[in-house]
């Protein structure tokens, strides 16, 4: 039986804190005739709002500690605030968009990390994905949108990286699709050198991969994006790409593809 298509976008960076970028992405992404899914983050807004609220947001190693009351800011910013913005914005465009977090159906369950040498505070580890829910609904032509909010299942909320989220959404509905996973940020791709925009690194595969990391060329943040990126090509998604968002409309040929080989 062959499979229908399905893209799962998760979008992130200077684009969803840009409100003209923003709207001329979910433009694009509404246009998408197939199946699809949404995955977004929202981390700076939710550093000013937790700011104005006399609240100094806390990172290690460029991940953010979740105490009690940041776990509060960012349910609000990334469930409420933006992720019904977004949905809004969709609708406006007639693509019937359903925002959602991860304890909505039970949609993506998950632990609170455990403390190794640092602990994160409320930052959930995913542990399962709701897919068959989440292929209703896109059987029923309902665009399901996610924010970085998941659940343990004991009534507790955890702060959870979207980039993750993305790709375990993206290996659980491989079981019912054939799975095109893109991550869209504000850069064209991967880049070779950080002052040239235009370096992208057009094809990376896991030698490759070790390759530039071990030469310090991929570092930092997009060391975990990379991890996410081939663990999902490891376990049955089809396609990965990295690139700015001419990528959902495939009118620039220059951004990233991941493969294994």
């Amino acid at each position: 039986m062959i499979k229908q298509k399905l893209k799962i976008v998760k979008i992130g960076g200077n684009i969803i804190n840009d409100e003209a970028s923003l709207y001329s992405f979910l433009k694009d992404f509404a246009d998408l005739k197939s199946p699809k899914i949404l995955v977004h983050g929202g981390g700076k807004r939710a550093n000013e709002i937790s700011e104005a609220m006399g609240l100094q947001p806390k990172t290690i190693a460029g991940r953010r500690v979740t105490d009690e009351a940041t776990l509060e800011v960012v349910t609000m910013v990334y469930a409420g605030l933006l992720n019904k913005m977004i949905t809004a914005q969709l609708q406006k465009l007639d693509c019937n968009a359903l925002g959602l977090s991860g304890a909505d159906a039970n949609c993506i369950m998950a632990h609170k990390r455990i403390v190794a040498e640092v602990d994160y505070g409320f930052a959930g580890d995913v542990d399962a994905v709701n897919a068959k829910f989440i292929a209703l609904l896109l059987q029923n032509k309902v665009t399901p949108v996610f924010c970085a909010i998941t659940h343990d299942k004991n009534g507790q909320l955890l702060n959870t990286n979207a980039d993750t989220i993305a790709s375990e959404m993206a290996i659980a509905m491989s079981n019912f699709y054939e799975v095109e996973l893109n991550y869209v940020f504000e850069l064209k791709g991967v880049l070779e050198n950080m002052a040239d925009k235009n370096s992208v690194i057009q094809h990376i595969n896991l030698k490759k991969y070790e390759q530039l990391t071990e030469g310090g060329i991929i570092s930092e943040g997009m060391i975990p994006k990379l991890h996410n990126c081939f663990n999902a090509l490891k376990k049955g998604v089809q396609k990965v790409n990295i690139g700015d968002a001419s990528l959902i409309k495939n009118t620039n040929n220059l951004f990233t593809t991941l493969s294994l080989k």
